[in-house]
């Protein structure tokens, strides 16, 4: 009986595990260091006013995760071959690469991350953590069943980073006045960088376009679909748990310190958002913190942009293929080569990585829209109404970003 029992409680498990799968590591991909820097810079640095974003942008990337996880579930093509049919070879390239040099940039604040967690906790050289931890990264790709140790990885470090935060939140009673007036839109003098980095970053269209390879990959493992409306409810969970992790980790900053005036500058001072919870050894778990966001975003961030540029030149997704290995390899060689030579303004890289990428996403973005909506190649997974009206808002929100960042870039 008591075998029985465990059986079942195993096989509810794996059942969930499969549901929420390809969700987690979506929201792990987008929870990286650039999103633990960025948050608790705007709590730092302007209390509650900019909570709005959150929430704006977690409502955009809600409607793009649920459109590629409804193209994963429709075709069995992947949506890198449905571009190639649909609008021609050229476009698919495009595309591709887009995400490849969109992943690149990603891949500097991970390395970055992952250095400054154990250099800053040890005292030792930075360089030489992100040269360690991009070598073990690449290693990682020769284990068998990668896949399910990438969901598993990812699981743990989550839990971890939103157990710490969140109790933080909870126990530190932010001031809800303040907290509530921070719903409502506006930008403070300065903060437009940080708004633009934030929803770079948080509203990825490129891990909401590789949401529909997570979930075709979930259809692959399973012989039972399950289906549809279980894969869109484990993507939309997992947004919902990165809305949640970024809100804490900014109320965190907001609370303790916004009202100190600390200008956020190391891993150490973010590190001081937990002091309300765990005294002295705030950091301590900061640093864990910071790694998990970062290795695992490390990981999955590589496996993104490699794996849809080898389905761009025609070697598939599949990443026990030799082509997608290299792929993927480079992407957390060139990441990590861009992290060493800038390795003087890390924290600054990290903001500044996130909000170059805001040129690239709308083309992805759009042309991911257009897919689709085309009820040729998504039946009754088609856009609705109202997803297309949020979607066409929520692409004009990337495009106005896009030219402010152009002018704050080069103009300013």
């Amino acid at each position: 009986m008591e075998q029985q029992h465990n059986t079942s409680k195993n096989s509810l498990a794996k059942r969930w595990l499969s549901i929420l799968g390809p969700g987690i590591i979506t929201a792990a991909l987008v929870f990286g260091p650039s999103k633990m820097t960025i948050t608790s810079k705007m709590g730092a640095d302007y209390g509650f006013a900019l909570t709005w974003i959150i929430v704006v942008a977690i409502s955009f990337m809600m409607v793009f995760t649920n459109m590629g996880a409804r193209i994963g579930i429709a075709r069995d093509e992947s949506l890198l071959t449905l571009i190639r049919n649909k609008f021609g070879k050229p476009t698919s390239i495009i595309i591709g690469l887009g995400i490849f040099l969109v992943a690149t940039s990603f891949q500097s604040g991970n390395a970055t991350g992952v250095s400054l967690s154990v250099s800053e906790a040890t005292g030792s050289d930075p360089k030489m953590w992100i040269v360690v931890f991009n070598v073990i990264g690449i290693l990682l790709l020769f284990f068998k069943s990668f896949y399910v140790l990438l969901e598993k990885l990812m699981l743990a470090l989550i839990i971890i980073m939103l157990f710490a935060f969140l109790s933080t939140a909870v126990m530190i009673q932010p001031a809800w006045a303040d907290l509530a007036a921070g719903f409502i839109p506006s930008i403070p003098p300065g903060s437009i960088g940080l708004v633009i980095a934030f929803t770079a970053s948080c509203f990825s269209i490129v891990g909401a376009f590789y949401q529909s390879y997570l979930v075709q990959s979930r259809k692959k493992l399973s012989a039972n679909t399950e289906t549809a409306q279980r894969q869109i409810l484990g993507s939309r969970v997992g947004i919902f748990i990165l809305g949640i992790m970024s809100a804490a980790v900014m109320v965190c900053a907001a609370n303790t310190l916004h009202p100190q005036g600390v200008k956020l500058n190391s891993a150490a001072e973010m590190g001081k958002a937990l002091e309300p919870l765990l005294g002295s050894y705030a950091s301590h778990l900061f640093y864990i913190g910071l790694f998990g966001a970062s290795f695992s975003s490390l990981i999955g961030n590589a496996v993104l942009g490699g794996s849809l540029l080898g389905d761009t030149f025609g070697y598939g997704n599949n990443l026990n293929h030799p082509m997608v290995k290299l792929f993927i390899s480079l992407v957390m060689i060139f990441g990590s080569a861009i992290a060493l030579i800038f390795n003087g303004l890390p924290l600054e890289l990290i903001v500044f990585a996130q909000s170059i990428t805001i040129f690239l996403v709308p083309i992805i973005g759009v042309v991911m829209f257009l897919i689709a909506n085309d009820k040729g190649l998504m039946g009754d997974q088609s856009n609705k109404p109202l997803t297309k009206i949020w979607a066409i808002l929520g692409l004009l929100i990337l495009i106005t970003l896009a030219f402010s960042n152009l002018y704050n870039l080069l103009l300013k």
